[in-house]
C-alpha cells in the first residue's frame, strides 16, 4: 500500500506544477526565470540529499571494524564518462519543461497537460519502430481510446477556433521531449544509485537552461522577490520530490500499475485549473479526461485478465 501511495503522491506533485507556473507568469516572470529557478532549487535539494546520505553512510562505516570488505562496485564513485552521460541524459527533461511551460503562455492549463500526456502513445510508436513489431490489439485499442479522449478533452467538439496553434505545437513537442527523456534516462548508468543519478541529471538540465537563458535573476535581485517562492515550490514538487517517490514505489508495484497511478497527474492539473485559475472545463471535456485515464488503465487491466483466466488443460478432461 505504501508503495502505491508513494507513486500517487509523486503524480499529484507533478499535477500542481502547471498552476504554479501560470501564477508565476501572472507576476511577470519570464520562461527562463521560472524554469531556471525551478531547476536550481531542485539541483540544490538533490545534492543536499546525496550529501546527507553519504554523511550517514560514513558515520555508519566508522562504527564497523576497519578493512573488513571491499566497497561494492555499485557504491563506488562514478567515472567522468558516466557523469557526462547522466548530464546529457538530464537535458531532455529541461527541454520538456521549457516547451511545456512555453505552451502555458498561449493555451489553457488543462489543454497543455493533455498535450503533454501524449507521451503515452509516442513511446509506443517509438518502441514499435525500434523493434519493427506491430503493436498488439490491446495497444491499438489503448491508442484509439487515448486519441479519442484527448480530442474530447481538448474541446474539439466545442469548436477549435480558440486553440492557439503555436501553443499546441509546443505542447506536443514537450510530449515528444518527455518521451525521449523516459527512454534515455532508463538506460543512462542504471547501476548508479537513484539519488546520485537524479542529482547529475538535474544538474545537466540546469546547465542547459543557464546556457539558453543566462541566470540574470541571480544577480539583479529578482530572485529575492516572489520568484524565490515559485522556484522553491516548482523545484520541490517538480524536480526533487517526484523522482524520489517514483524511485521508491515503482520497483515494488510494477510499471503498469505505476502508469495508472501516475495518470493522477491529469485530473489533478485539470481540477486545479478549474478551481484555482477559473478555467471552464465542460462535462464533455471531463468525459475526455475520463477516457484518457481509461486508456492508461487498459493495458494493466488486460494483463490482469490474462493472469486470472485459467488455461485449458486437456489432461483434466481425460482424467475425468
Amino acid at each position: 500500500m505504501k508503495y502505491s501511495v508513494s507513486v500517487l503522491l509523486g503524480a499529484i506533485s507533478y499535477g500542481i506544477l502547471s498552476t504554479i507556473v501560470v501564477k508565476a507568469y501572472d507576476h511577470g516572470y519570464s520562461l527562463g526565470e521560472v524554469v531556471g529557478s525551478q531547476l536550481l532549487t531542485g539541483c540544490l535539494l538533490a545534492w543536499a540529499l546525496v550529501g546527507a546520505l553519504r554523511l550517514m553512510k560514513r558515520r555508519r562505516s566508522n562504527r564497523h571494524v576497519r578493512g573488513e570488505t571491499a566497497v561494492p562496485a555499485e557504491t563506488r564513485g562514478l567515472t567522468w564518462k558516466q557523469r557526462v552521460t547522466l548530464l546529457l541524459a538530464g537535458m531532455p527533461t529541461a527541454i520538456t519543461g521549457l516547451l511545456y511551460y512555453e505552451s502555458l503562455r498561449t493555451i489553457s492549463n488543462s489543454l497543455a497537460i493533455l498535450l503533454l500526456f501524449q507521451f503515452t502513445w509516442m513511446g509506443v510508436v517509438i518502441q514499435a519502430i525500434h523493434t519493427r513489431k506491430r503493436p498488439s490489439g490491446t495497444t491499438l485499442l489503448t491508442l484509439a481510446v487515448l486519441f479519442g479522449g484527448t480530442l474530447l478533452a481538448a474541446g474539439i467538439t466545442e469548436g477549435a477556433g480558440h486553440l492557439n496553434g503555436k501553443g499546441v505545437v509546443y505542447g506536443l513537442l514537450s510530449a515528444a521531449s518527455y518521451t525521449i527523456f523516459i527512454i534515455v534516462s532508463g538506460k543512462a548508468v542504471p547501476h548508479a544509485k537513484a539519488t546520485t543519478r537524479s542529482a547529475w541529471m538535474i544538474t545537466g538540465g540546469l546547465l542547459l537552461v543557464f546556457v539558453l537563458f543566462p541566470p540574470h535573476f541571480l544577480t539583479d535581485g529578482t530572485i529575492v522577490g516572489p520568484l524565490l517562492l515559485f522556484g522553491a515550490l516548482l523545484g520541490f514538487f517538480g524536480a526533487f520530490l517526484p523522482p524520489l517517490l517514483f524511485t521508491y514505489g515503482v520497483p515494488h508495484i510494477g510499471g503498469g500499475m505505476a502508469g495508472i497511478l501516475g495518470a493522477a497527474e491529469l485530473p489533478v492539473a485539470v481540477s486545479l485549473s478549474a478551481i484555482v485559475l477559473g478555467e471552464d472545463v465542460s462535462a464533455i471535456r471531463w468525459l475526455g479526461i475520463a477516457l484518457v485515464l481509461a486508456g492508461v488503465a487498459i493495458p494493466e487491466a488486460a494483463k490482469s485478465s490474462r493472469k486470472s483466466t485459467p488455461r485449458y488443460d486437456p489432461r483434466s478432461v481425460s482424467a475425468s
